[in-house]
């Protein structure tokens, strides 16, 4: 369990840094290296909810071309099949968390034979956040968390939580590195009862683009998801890394057209 002593009173991190090779019937030949923190990722996330779907995006500033792709590199995580999450922190935290949402919601599943309500479970888990800020030698989990769901009280829904174990129900946010400057832009944009899963989607790559710290948007460096209902069961899926590229190409030449028309706007203006 990633993380373990950074949460004992008088216990050290191990002192080490580990790589692992091996073999499984799921993924074949296999590499994976951690640091001595369980650390192996840094992200950024924005979410948009609206009435019919909820799309959740993830931005891997860490990527690099040496990362084997076809592995699951702890992107997103399906605590059930109606919910899911992202985070933005230390990933030995988030692994600790997100085994913890697991089993909570595979135990109410156990004792009532129904999904958990999506708040229940943000709930829970907040309560163990919380408890780890009360307590002497104990740090709280450094890590934030998104979550994205369904169920038959509220609907879709949207929450984030923090560190402190403190959330809330959102229709639009961020976390992570430049979160204020992407929920400002949230604010301005989001328009209330108008979003579709096209404008969402489109939202959120022109927010990922203004407010990531890189010169250029690439499909290597983000990845999508959204949460939709289909005959009467929840759909998580992640978006291909083509279709992520159309995106990120429409939203490059909407910014074209728009820059042309500024301008041309202004050089009607000097003629005057």
């Amino acid at each position: 369990m990633f993380g373990f002593f950074f949460f004992v009173k008088g216990k050290r991190p191990f002192g080490v840094s580990l790589l692992y090779i091996g073999w499984d019937k799921h993924y074949g030949f296999q590499l994976y290296q951690s640091d001595p923190s369980g650390n192996y990722g840094g992200w950024k996330a924005t979410c948009i909810g609206n009435n019919s779907a909820v799309s959740i995006f993830i931005s891997n500033r860490t990527w690099c071309f040496l990362i084997f792709p076809l592995i699951d590199q702890y992107l997103f995580f399906f605590p059930s099949r109606d919910m899911a999450c992202s985070v933005a922190g230390i990933t030995s935290d988030a692994n600790v968390l997100t085994n913890e949402l697991r089993l909570i919601a595979q135990r109410y599943l156990l004792q009532y034979q129904e999904p958990i309500p999506c708040e229940q479970l943000v709930t829970a888990l907040c309560d163990i956040k919380q408890a780890y800020t009360q307590f002497g030698g104990k740090r709280p989990f450094g890590v934030s968390l998104l979550y994205i769901g369904w169920d038959k009280h509220y609907g879709f829904q949207l929450y984030q939580s923090d560190p402190s174990g403190n959330y809330g129900g959102w229709k639009a946010t961020c976390i992570g590195n430049n979160s204020a400057a992407a929920v400002s832009m949230l604010k301005q944009d989001y328009k209330e009862g108008e979003m579709t899963l096209k404008s969402a989607l489109a939202l959120a790559i022109k927010v990922l683009n203004k407010t990531m710290d890189v010169s250029k948007l690439s499909a290597e460096k983000v990845e999508i998801a959204t949460l939709t209902r289909e005959n009467g069961k929840t759909v998580i899926r992640v978006l291909k890394q083509k279709e992520v590229e159309q995106l990120i190409k429409k939203h490059e030449e909407e910014e074209a057209k728009a820059e042309r028309e500024k301008k041309e706007k202004e050089q009607k203006e000097k003629d005057k």
